[in-house]
Protein backbone atom coordinates (compact mmCIF):
# COMPACT_ATOMS: atom_id res chain seq x y z
CA UNK A 1 0.00 0.00 0.00
CA UNK A 2 3.00 2.21 0.64
CA UNK A 3 4.44 1.48 -2.64
CA UNK A 4 1.01 2.64 -4.62
CA UNK A 5 0.70 5.59 -2.47
CA UNK A 6 4.37 6.83 -3.58
CA UNK A 7 3.84 6.13 -6.90
CA UNK A 8 0.97 7.63 -7.30
CA UNK A 9 2.35 10.21 -5.99
CA UNK A 10 5.18 10.42 -8.58
CA UNK A 11 3.37 10.21 -11.14
CA UNK A 12 1.67 13.14 -10.35
CA UNK A 13 5.04 15.39 -9.72
CA UNK A 14 6.23 14.05 -12.82
CA UNK A 15 4.15 16.16 -14.69
CA UNK A 16 5.05 18.88 -13.38
CA UNK A 17 7.97 20.61 -15.63
CA UNK A 18 11.45 21.68 -13.84
CA UNK A 19 12.91 24.42 -15.26
CA UNK A 20 16.61 22.76 -14.63
CA UNK A 21 16.70 20.45 -16.68
CA UNK A 22 16.60 20.03 -20.42
CA UNK A 23 14.32 16.76 -20.45
CA UNK A 24 10.38 17.56 -19.90
CA UNK A 25 8.40 14.99 -17.34
CA UNK A 26 5.61 13.84 -19.58
CA UNK A 27 2.49 12.56 -18.12
CA UNK A 28 1.47 8.52 -18.85
CA UNK A 29 -0.99 9.60 -21.60
CA UNK A 30 1.70 12.06 -23.22
CA UNK A 31 4.01 9.29 -23.43
CA UNK A 32 1.91 7.51 -25.85
CA UNK A 33 2.67 8.85 -28.57
CA UNK A 34 6.97 9.14 -28.14
CA UNK A 35 9.12 6.68 -28.83
CA UNK A 36 10.95 4.78 -25.45
CA UNK A 37 14.55 4.89 -25.71
CA UNK A 38 15.17 3.06 -22.04
CA UNK A 39 14.94 3.46 -18.70
CA UNK A 40 16.81 5.01 -15.87
CA UNK A 41 16.93 4.17 -12.27
CA UNK A 42 17.66 6.09 -8.93
CA UNK A 43 18.85 5.76 -5.11
CA UNK A 44 18.94 6.88 -2.53
CA UNK A 45 16.80 10.17 -2.68
CA UNK A 46 15.27 11.21 0.83
CA UNK A 47 12.36 13.45 -0.75
CA UNK A 48 10.15 12.91 -3.93
CA UNK A 49 11.04 15.99 -5.53
CA UNK A 50 14.94 14.57 -4.61
CA UNK A 51 14.24 11.46 -6.57
CA UNK A 52 12.83 12.91 -9.64
CA UNK A 53 15.16 15.15 -9.92
CA UNK A 54 17.75 12.82 -10.00
CA UNK A 55 15.59 10.99 -12.66
CA UNK A 56 15.49 13.65 -14.48
CA UNK A 57 19.25 14.36 -14.60
CA UNK A 58 19.73 10.54 -15.59
CA UNK A 59 17.73 10.64 -18.73
CA UNK A 60 19.21 14.36 -19.26
CA UNK A 61 22.73 12.21 -19.20
CA UNK A 62 21.25 9.60 -21.52
CA UNK A 63 20.52 12.08 -24.23
CA UNK A 64 16.52 12.16 -23.63
CA UNK A 65 14.19 14.40 -24.24
CA UNK A 66 11.43 13.43 -22.11
CA UNK A 67 10.82 10.93 -19.34
CA UNK A 68 8.10 9.35 -16.97
CA UNK A 69 8.19 8.08 -13.92
CA UNK A 70 7.31 4.58 -13.67
CA UNK A 71 7.68 3.56 -10.15
CA UNK A 72 8.97 4.76 -6.59
CA UNK A 73 9.60 3.34 -3.56
CA UNK A 74 11.17 4.10 0.11
CA UNK A 75 12.51 1.95 2.62
CA UNK A 76 14.84 4.65 4.85
CA UNK A 77 16.13 6.18 1.37
CA UNK A 78 13.81 6.86 -1.90
CA UNK A 79 13.95 4.97 -4.89
CA UNK A 80 12.66 4.90 -8.49
CA UNK A 81 12.62 4.08 -12.32
CA UNK A 82 11.52 6.17 -15.27
CA UNK A 83 11.17 5.64 -19.24
CA UNK A 84 13.12 7.91 -21.19
CA UNK A 85 11.88 8.72 -24.56
CA UNK A 86 14.01 10.19 -27.28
Amino acid sequence: MKTIKYAVAAIALSTLSFGAFAVQAVSPAQAQNMNKAGVVSAHGATTLDGLEAQLALKAEQAGAKAYAITSATSNDKMSGTAVIYK
